[in-house]
């Protein structure tokens, strides 16, 4: 896709330059949108008539500008399995195309974006796009914890699957678009694969730089907000596409353990000063027990609040009340073990100094600290067991999830009922040969045993469907079928490639 503004001189000469491109390298069938946002000049004659020149060329016009608005109208339109979009201005070269899409169709990752700031990228542009470059990834990465390395790049794609159920989450119709995506994608864990280009500036580009910077700082400060009111449903997007190792149940290896214990003690450290500090400040107007216990409720809620978002990745305000209430038990247990520290303490020396009650309170910290994690683990914030709660893949259990045309295509369906994929079965497969399934023809292809089925004594009958696994119950290769495409050419010797 190409989107487009009043860029009747550049259209033409990117079009066919970008057509030659694909017909000579591609190995892939391929379709070039052109997408007009509510050009004014001749653009809309010059791709209509690109359109009647070339087949695989088509021509799309929307009535209201906007680069956001033009990559979701089209791309929710198109049946392609790979989506993506680049500037007219070809800025980017070409030859980081099939690498963009590569890892898409292998089925490795769910988006890709071309990098400017990759160290092995070469660029040419002024020093101030350069730096405005910097400074607004600089931002992202300092307010909504970006890890991508260049948003703005107009170099991007996307796998239609995953399109549906991203875009619709998306609100912004501008050049904010696309960092929104890719900041959503991220946080919902998604994998986002980064391509270094060669990239050259236009001098000559139509973007209004203050504009454009002043409205992606709003796009900046909207969704950090919505992010940390849980306001965004990533629900849907958490692990959709595909087998996760994190999801697998292994002996002897908790999930996450690692990074859990990194998480806490950051948050714990963190806690610890805020209590010491709470406790120096109260300890000046009140005695140190209610000093101590005062400080410990303050800094024990703050602390449930930082491990839920931040160490046990728990998002969104369900179950939150909960979840202080039980760390409430857990900081009367901290109480407690403190309390008694400064009792005995009181009990040994009539006045000790202010110096010997933060020591003894640390030490007891510590041990309070270790118990917390435990109960934590295990208790405030432990792993859902399998079926108290919907599946932690993120998908809806019913197809509320799914586009209309597979909800239509699977037929009616009780609310509240699993969604179980299926089949179409035929009536006798041993008589009716079009009823069969097509048998692969390439050895890579050819299905492994099949399962057996459920037996209708098992605790949970239930049918499951992991990545890979076909709808009739066969193990095939999860990644996407793209026939290359033969053309004379492909074998001329004379072809330099």
């Amino acid at each position: 896709m190409i989107p487009v503004y009043n860029e009747e001189k550049d259209l033409q000469p990117c079009v066919r330059r970008l057509h030659d491109h694909l017909t000579r390298t591609f190995p892939y069938s391929f379709r070039i949108t052109i997408a007009d946002n509510a050009s004014t000049d001749s653009t809309p004659l010059v791709a209509e008539r690109l359109a009647g020149l070339i087949p695989e060329v088509e021509n799309f016009r929307l009535e209201q500008k906007g680069r956001g608005r033009a990559l979701r109208t089209v791309w929710s339109a198109s049946d392609a399995p790979i989506l993506a979009y680049m500037d007219v201005d070809l800025s980017t070269d070409l030859n980081a195309l099939l690498p963009l899409v590569a890892p898409l169709i292998s089925g490795h990752s769910d988006l890709a974006i071309g990098s400017r700031l990759a160290r092995s990228s070469r660029v040419v542009r002024g020093p101030k796009r350069e730096f405005i470059s910097r400074a607004y990834n600089l931002i992202l990465r300092g307010s909504l914890q970006a890890r991508f390395s260049d948003a703005q790049c107009g170099f991007k794609a996307i796998r239609r699957d995953v399109a549906q159920i991203l875009l619709p989450l998306v609100e912004d119709t501008g050049w904010f678009f696309d960092t929104e995506m890719l900041v959503l994608a991220e946080r919902a864990g998604l994998r986002i694969h980064e391509v270094p280009v060669d990239w050259v500036d236009d001098p000559d580009s139509t973007v209004h730089i203050v504009k454009t910077a002043t409205d992606d700082l709003k796009g900046v400060w909207r969704v950090g907000r919505a992010l940390a009111t849980g306001s965004l449903s990533l629900d849907r997007l958490t692990r959709p596409f595909g087998d996760d190792p994190r999801d697998r149940d292994i002996m002897d290896v908790p999930k996450g353990l690692a990074r859990q214990l990194v998480g806490f003690c950051v948050v714990g450290g963190l806690s610890t000063l805020f209590y010491l500090l709470l406790y120096s400040g109260f300890r000046q107007f009140t005695g140190s027990q209610s000093a101590n216990a005062l400080a410990l409720l303050v800094s024990a809620v703050a602390n449930t609040a930082a491990n839920r978002r931040l160490t046990f990745g728990v998002r969104g305000r369900g179950g939150a009340v909960k979840h202080q209430a039980q760390g409430l038990v857990v900081f009367g247990i901290g109480l407690a073990l403190t309390s008694g520290s400064l009792f005995a303490l009181n009990t040994a020396t009539s006045s000790p100094a202010h110096s010997t009650e933060l020591a003894v309170l640390i030490a007891a910290n510590l041990a309070a600290t270790v118990l917390r994690f435990l109960l934590f683990r295990v208790w405030v914030f432990s792993d859902r067991r399998e079926g108290d709660e919907p599946p932690a893949t993120g998908v809806p259990s019913d197809a509320s999830h799914l586009p209309p045309a597979f909800r239509a295509a699977r037929g009616p369906h009780a609310p509240g009922a699993p969604f179980i994929p299926h089949a179409p079965t035929p009536a006798n497969p041993s008589t009716d040969p079009s009823a069969q399934w097509p048998q692969p023809s390439h050895p890579s292809q050819q299905p492994l045993p099949q399962r057996p089925a459920a037996s209708p004594h098992d605790p949970d009958p239930t049918t499951r469907f992991r990545a890979g696994e076909a709808a009739d119950g066969t193990w095939r290769d999860a990644t996407m079928q793209l026939q290359p495409v033969r053309r004379p050419h492909d074998t001329d010797p004379g072809d330099a490639r």
